[in-house]
């Protein structure tokens, strides 16, 4: 199923994970929906301008996947309105910057980037049409542990 002229239903809920454990990550129709949104609002619009492939690592996870993968209990992945994007051969804080500046969402992230490794890391946006907040935000380790810093730090 197509959820926009570039992203398919199959490629937002691909998991390896749920492949590696025989876990079903099917959404249902109210999930699938969201996804449509994300597609539209967010994943098209990036494809559109970099008129280049994204790559979705990551896009919907059923609860049981999620819980596999140590997701946040809270997480927008399991609402369908979340996907960990990047495409090769575009700095992911440029990526980032772009939505930013261009596009509606509810939580932009840009994970785990290390300054002159343009590759590094992926950015996660959510698109929750009821919340559309903008909020910003870095992953970095410290420590050993995930620390959320705000704004976007190449």
């Amino acid at each position: 199923m197509n959820l926009t002229e570039n992203f398919t239903l199959s490629e937002m809920t691909k998991s390896e994970t749920a492949l590696r454990h025989d876990m079903d990550n099917s959404p249902p129709q109210e999930i699938t929906s969201s996804l449509q949104a994300l597609a539209v609002h967010v994943l098209q619009p990036v494809r559109d301008h970099f008129a280049r492939g994204v790559k979705v690592n990551s896009g919907y996870r059923s609860p049981d996947v999620n819980a596999k993968v140590g997701g946040s209990r809270t997480s927008d992945h399991c609402r369908g309105m979340a996907a960990d994007i990047e495409i090769p051969g575009v700095p992911n804080h440029e990526l980032a910057e772009w939505v930013k500046a261009n596009l509606p969402y509810t939580q932009l992230i840009l994970e785990f980037y290390t300054r002159g490794v343009p590759d590094s890391g992926w950015v996660h946006v959510s698109y929750d049409p009821a919340n559309l907040k903008k909020q910003d935000l870095t992953a970095v380790k410290e420590g050993g542990k995930t620390v959320y810093l705000p704004g976007l730090h190449a």
